[in-house]
């Protein structure tokens, strides 16, 4: 994140504190002089506590221009500065990826005819989009602190690949899936507990037949709790700053791609949308997010019907009125009424 965030600094922060926070007119003359070389800036600002202190030593490091750089008071090091830049980009980066990756599903991916559903809940990807803006920046803010740990060299981040060999470059990735799927199965099932589930992860399970829009759309700390295991795995786990951010984008994709109702693979050790189909319809199975390992150790594991991968089929009033008569079964086990507004109620009413 020390990347992304000297990458905002120099075409972005940097412009706006020096109009919000000059440095003295001073030092300012001196700065906005032909050319001022690095050396010069910096022993001109040392009172100031003006400095830069590159995120990676290497040739194509941005080197700010001293003449925006330096032209505020308070410095890239600011922690306060840090910490509003790092949850400005959270916000901004994940409402970016929501947007995109979930409307190109919904556009180019996702049976409309799922609307049609019995279940599906009265101005829904309304409420989806709704709920997933409003956890966004509070998950931002919760997400902060571990970033401000990397950026201050707390983590196990690193850049040269020699450091731990070309083939740890590649083994981090299966790595990181193998922690990040245990410890988001033992945080997702333990959400579902009693005391927990209505508090805080029944938001996301209000979407009975969920479109895209419902990946993001939980509430905040049901999320950042989720997103535990990807902010520890760098702290336990040596992992490429490329790779962080790769990854970080692919968990995003992947959290959309669960969520579209369509079926593109029937592989026992995946975790994919047709089984998060199943969490979603009948609540206590397939807590896993990428792999259906721990589901099936801890006893959760429920297959998917072959009939979810028949695009007739599992479009049918037959296959549609199964999963209604048992989804209303286990609700009420659950919790205890339905007080969802569903698309179907609505037009027996008029």
């Amino acid at each position: 994140m020390d990347i992304v965030l000297e990458i905002t600094d120099a075409f972005f922060f940097d412009h706006i504190y020096a109009k919000l926070f000059p440095v003295p007119q001073a030092l300012t003359s001196v700065l906005q002089g032909t050319d001022p070389s690095f050396e010069l800036v910096s022993s001109l600002s040392k009172n100031l506590s003006l400095s830069y202190i590159p995120s990676e030593p290497y040739e194509y490091t941005l080197v700010p221009a001293p003449a925006v750089a330096y032209m505020s008071t308070i410095p890239r090091t600011n922690i306060i500065r840090q910490s509003i830049a790092l949850f400005l980009i959270t916000w901004i980066f994940g409402i970016v990826l929501y947007f995109l990756f979930a409307s190109l599903s919904y556009i180019f991916i996702y049976d409309k005819r799922n609307m049609e559903h019995p279940k599906f809940l009265k101005n829904q990807i309304r409420m989806e989009v709704k709920q997933a803006l409003g956890s966004l920046p509070v998950m931002a803010v919760y997400t902060v602190p571990w970033f401000l740990a990397e950026i201050h060299g707390y983590s196990r981040m690193y850049w040269d690949p020699s450091q731990y060999g070309k083939a740890y470059m590649f083994w981090q990735y299966p790595l990181f899936i193998a922690f990040t799927d245990f410890g988001i199965y033992l945080i997702h099932r333990g959400l579902h507990h009693p005391l927990v589930y209505k508090r805080l992860h029944k938001p996301h399970h209000k979407w009975i037949v969920p479109t895209p829009y419902a990946s993001h759309a939980f509430h905040p700390m049901d999320g950042y709790l989720q997103s535990l295991p990807y902010h520890m795995f760098p702290f336990v786990f040596p992992l490429h700053k490329l790779s962080y951010l790769i990854l970080f984008t692919f968990i995003n994709i992947w959290t959309v791609l669960i969520h579209d109702g369509e079926y593109m693979t029937n592989n026992p050790a995946v975790n994919g949308a047709a089984c998060h189909t199943l969490h979603h319809l009948y609540f206590n199975y397939n807590y896993g997010q990428f792999t259906t390992l721990w589901d099936r150790i801890g006893g959760s594991y429920r297959t998917p019907e072959q009939s979810l991968f028949d695009q007739k089929a599992k479009m049918s009033d037959t296959t549609w009125k199964k999963q209604v008569n048992e989804m209303e079964k286990i609700v009420k086990e659950v919790e205890l009424e339905d007080d969802r507004q569903y698309m179907t109620e609505i037009k027996k009413d008029k």
